[in-house]
């Protein structure tokens, strides 16, 4: 009977070590202020959970929960810092950002959530006119640093002036310390806008991206899997359109 007994108890604490070692760790994602996509509710480069807001950080939240997948949510300062813990850190996703060939096998990639026209902004009395960014070069370019598109500008041998935060560069576009302004599209109008700057003209669009979360090369298939299935049916039945909608 006292064998019996402690082979129960043996057996009992055995699975109940064995589901916690299964249960799965929240996924740990990280974000920046790039509105319209993602941003902090008080402008701020730090926030969490409900004091972040945007077209992505929306569609992600109802992606998790129809997924039924645990997570955090931070947005943190700068994007460098951030895509660096999402690439080497087990456990973690960062969001949105460009799915290109050279990132491609870097991470484990959700989406696409939503579109970023990569352009050529300047000024409303700009008369610059260009067909290509070959001829771009001749003028002033900012950009900002770590983001796909000044990589994509830095690769065609190009030399943009580079901040840490792409709002610099309205300012810069508005004084004249810069000519052109290298950003997204609808991201870029969005963020001039809440700078109370109208009217931008679009000089060139020279490429264009479709923007993802991307995980840490860690996370389970099977994770990856179910949030890619959720986000299909979010497509499918309206709810991009409609989160869409609210900031747009």
């Amino acid at each position: 009977m006292f064998k019996t007994t402690l082979l129960g108890l043996a057996v009992s604490l055995s699975l109940i070590a064995g589901g916690a070692h299964s249960a799965p760790e929240p996924i740990n994602l990280l974000t920046e202020n790039f509105p319209p996509y993602n941003m902090a509710v008080d402008g701020k480069n730090f926030a969490r959970d409900e004091n972040i807001t945007g077209i992505a950080a929306d569609i992600v939240r109802e992606m998790f929960k129809r997924a039924g997948v645990d997570y955090t949510l931070t947005l943190r300062f700068p994007w460098e810092r951030i895509y660096k813990m999402a690439l080497d850190m087990p456990g973690y996703g960062v969001f949105v950002t460009a799915r290109l060939p050279e990132r491609e096998d870097l991470f484990k990639w959700v989406g696409p959530i939503g579109p970023d026209d990569w352009v050529l902004l300047a000024r409303a009395d700009s008369t610059i006119k260009v067909d290509d960014l070959q001829q771009a070069s001749q003028y002033r370019i900012g950009a900002y640093k770590g983001d796909a598109i000044a990589e994509h500008l830095a690769a065609q041998g190009l030399e943009p002036s580079l901040v840490l935060r792409d709002q610099t560069n309205v300012d810069k576009l508005q004084s004249g310390a810069i000519d052109l302004w290298a950003t997204g599209d609808p991201a870029g109008r969005y963020l001039a806008k809440q700078q109370g700057v109208t009217g931008l003209k679009r000089v060139l669009k020279f490429d264009s991206a479709e923007l993802y979360l991307a995980l840490n090369l860690g996370i389970p298939d099977a994770t990856v899997a179910k949030l890619q299935a959720a986000l299909e049916q979010m497509r499918a039945d309206g709810t991009l359109d409609t989160i869409s909608g609210r900031y747009l």
